[in-house]
């Protein structure tokens, strides 16, 4: 082989090694279980050290907010068929419309001293909607279709006039 033929396939490596590290890594860093409460409660909470994303119900009555941070939230979750295993959840941060009880939800974040503290709070839009949507209603928040008329260019009025 010649250097210049060395040198390119020298180069070649290095090029796809480095852009495997950069995927492995960002790949790693970004990847998360996702588990359901009772899967988490039957495996222990200490399983657990690192990020993971717990999707459950809210248990009703759980909701306690914090008189002095209305940013800062105390519930339970559990599984909409078990509702024996709760889990305690700590979130601070704006809580999205469709939080309330009983209503489904996904967080994100880490267990500390039995406690999940979510940094993120995901709701899911109610089956309802999808029921309704198909019956042929429309669910809050949804636009009535309407015809776009054209402006009869004939009749323009008498209306004020600005100049210039």
């Amino acid at each position: 082989m010649t250097t210049k033929k060395i040198k390119f396939t020298l180069g070649a490596f290095l090029i796809v090694g480095s852009i495997g590290y950069l995927i492995s890594t960002s790949i790693s860093q970004t990847s998360m279980y996702f588990v359901t409460v009772a899967e988490l409660t039957d495996q222990g909470l200490s399983r657990y050290t690192s990020e993971l994303k717990v999707k459950g119900n809210v248990v009703k009555g759980s909701i306690i907010r914090d008189p002095n941070d209305y940013l800062e939230v105390d519930f339970a979750i559990a599984d909409k068929e078990s509702k024996g295993n709760n889990l305690k959840v700590h979130f601070k941060g704006v809580t999205p419309d469709m939080f309330q009880d009983d209503g489904e939800v996904v967080v994100e974040g880490v267990i500390k001293n039995g406690v999940f503290h979510a940094n993120t709070l995901l709701t899911s839009c109610p089956s309802k909607y999808e029921a309704e949507k198909q019956a042929g209603k429309s669910h809050p928040g949804s636009v009535t279709p309407y015809e776009l008329k054209k402006p009869d260019l004939k009749d323009l009025g008498t209306g004020p006039k600005a100049t210039i």
